[in-house]
């Protein structure tokens, strides 16, 4: 059976299983795999709804390659915008010649560490409740050659001493009462700690106005329906500045502070 036809085949498997990127899903599979074996049981896992990064192993952020695996979750387009924003705010703020400082807290596979670190040299702390988590950036940091500062710590803990330019963070935001609306590839398969919301945004307001510099940043992924909340809780906790930032899909996603 030559490519197009498993292309063709497996896309039937995965239209059957509720997968709306079937044909989509299947050409990556059929890409990826070694030889039609591979192919089958990989459109296996992905008919169990396990997502797509998880089953081929690796995934895009930007211009870095990423190992991806069920102990963090999978980087998202919208991470890459908030990506995008850290990088204008920080050629802003930060002299010529001068190594930016940046907290990513929450880090999972490593995705904003090692982007910050690829695009803009900069000087990286990367924090993450997990240890699982941790692991797998630190895999990832050693696969692509870039030296980022790994830390195991719970925010609730603190965070590591600066000052930093920026905190950055996409810290869980999804609420309890919609975890069960949520496809099965998130709920099912993505690590629950790393998606609900117990309060970890409202701490980081709280604890990285310690260890900003004067005239640094907080810049933090939101759930859409909560940036004027967050917005709000900014302002009130003496943040200026305070801005609401839209994704691709012009939907409010993330939410900047500075400190003054």
């Amino acid at each position: 059976m030559n490519a197009r036809e498993l292309v063709e085949r497996a896309a039937v498997v995965l239209a059957e299983h509720g997968i709306d990127t079937a044909r989509i899903d299947a050409r990556w599979i059929v890409e990826h795999a070694s030889d039609e074996a591979d192919v089958w049981r990989l459109v296996q896992r992905r008919a169990n709804r396990e997502p797509l990064a998880y089953v081929l192993g690796e995934w895009d952020f930007r211009r870095l390659t990423l190992r991806c695996d069920e102990r963090a979750l999978v980087p998202r387009p919208e991470t890459e915008h908030v990506v995008e924003r850290s990088l204008s705010v920080l050629l802003s703020i930060v002299n010529d010649g001068e190594k930016p400082r940046v907290l990513d807290v929450g880090t999972g596979t490593g995705a904003i560490a090692l982007a910050l670190t690829d695009e803009l040299d900069a000087y990286v702390v990367a924090t993450d409740a997990s240890e699982e988590a941790l692991d797998l950036a630190r895999e990832n940091a050693e696969r692509l050659g870039l030296d980022v500062s790994f830390v195991h710590g719970d925010l609730h803990d603190g965070l590591p001493r600066g000052p930093f330019d920026l905190v950055i963070s996409n810290p869980p935001y999804v609420l309890a009462s919609e975890l069960e609306t949520l496809d099965p590839e998130v709920r099912d398969w993505e690590p629950r700690e790393a998606l609900l919301d117990e309060g970890q945004t409202e701490a980081l307001i709280e604890q990285a106005r310690d260890v900003l510099r004067p005239g640094g940043y907080l810049l933090v992924e939101v759930h859409e329906q909560r940036a004027n909340e967050i917005a709000a809780a900014l302002a009130a906790a003496g943040y200026v500045d305070v801005r609401i930032g839209l994704d691709l899909a012009g939907r409010e996603r993330m939410v900047e502070g500075r400190k003054p």
